[in-house]
């Protein structure tokens, strides 16, 4: 049995791409599970209940050598601790490659898409094979869920040719209603503890040159979209105090926690310490005031702010 995971603190992509991936191998003749590595965040179980589906279960141990696939991430500070013990035999990503290798030659799958799940849309209509209703509503779910509906600037054409095709064998005549359904469920955070709104959707980065290893820095990027960012900065000191904590215990050189309004298409981003307040104006060319900085339309934290830490902190020349 092939496991098949996402990422670390998951999303929905991460979530929804390892249910049917494992389905989709299943069937081609590879029998293979989901699993997850992480709670799940609020929206993903919103989705799940929808399509009638259980979450997958915590990947346990693996012993040295367990063939596994990885959908959406490939990085080994995003993945289970012992990934270089594994045999990586399977990756279906829309991220940028990271430090992966493999033992031997394995089955690859990258394209620039929004979504993973727009990558699985495409093998299953390589395979020949049809769409089952719930893979169509975990997949469109996926797409929604990481485009923002189409508002994040990673959105592509065929995202959302995925959507309209999907839709209808989902059983989702209303695409926009559903997506703001999903939205809301992320949004509702009651009194969640804050070191858990920080690492609900949290990666964390290498950047710098490793051939230069004074250049070498390790951050830690938190995004919390929502439809209420008023409630999330109200919570600001709580948050701050939980990436402090974040830094210490994962010994990084900064932390920044963006918070996304999904209908305003805006970013507010907290701002830790000195450290990053600098960071953030040299590469960004804001001003922090009051512990945050406002870093405008810029939503994406795979396209507009990974991309410009890595040019900062990478030497030139």
């Amino acid at each position: 049995m092939l496991p098949v995971f996402g990422h670390t603190n998951p999303d929905t992509d991460a979530i929804a791409s390892a249910l049917v991936y494992a389905r989709l191998l299943t069937r081609q003749g590879t029998e293979a599970r989901a699993y997850r590595l992480g709670d799940l965040n609020f929206e993903t179980p919103y989705v799940l209940r929808e399509a009638g589906v259980d979450a997958p279960e915590l990947l346990p141990d693996l012993p040295a050598g367990t063939a596994v696939a990885l959908v959406d991430h490939n990085e080994s500070a995003q993945s289970v601790a012992n990934l270089g013990e594994l045999t990586v035999t399977r990756v279906v990503d829309h991220h940028k490659l990271g430090d992966l290798t493999t033992a031997q030659p394995a089955y690859l799958r990258f394209e620039p898409v929004g979504c993973t799940a727009t990558i699985l849309l495409a093998l299953h209509r390589e395979a020949g094979l049809t769409v089952e209703p719930v893979d169509a509503r975990l997949m469109l779910s996926a797409i929604l869920s990481d485009t923002l509906h189409f508002r994040s600037p990673t959105t592509t054409g065929r995202d959302r040719e995925a959507v309209e095709f999907l839709a209808p064998i989902a059983g989702i005549a209303d695409v926009e209603a559903y997506a703001l359904a999903m939205f809301a469920a992320k949004s509702d955070l009651g009194d969640t503890p804050a070191d858990t709104l920080l690492r609900m959707d949290y990666k964390v980065f290498p950047f710098g040159d490793p051939a230069q290893p004074q250049s070498l820095q390790t951050w830690g990027l938190g995004v919390i979209e929502t439809t209420n960012p008023g409630y999330v900065l109200g919570r600001q000191a709580e948050l701050l105090e939980a990436m402090d904590q974040a830094r210490a215990e994962d010994g990084l050189n900064g932390v920044l926690l963006s918070v996304v309004d999904i209908l305003r298409e805006h970013n507010t981003t907290l701002v830790l310490s000195a450290t990053e307040e600098k960071v953030l104006r040299e590469v960004f060319g804001t001003q922090t005031r009051e512990g945050r900085a406002d870093l405008g339309s810029r939503i994406s934290r795979k396209k507009q702010i990974v991309p410009a830490l890595e040019a900062y902190f990478t030497p030139q020349g």
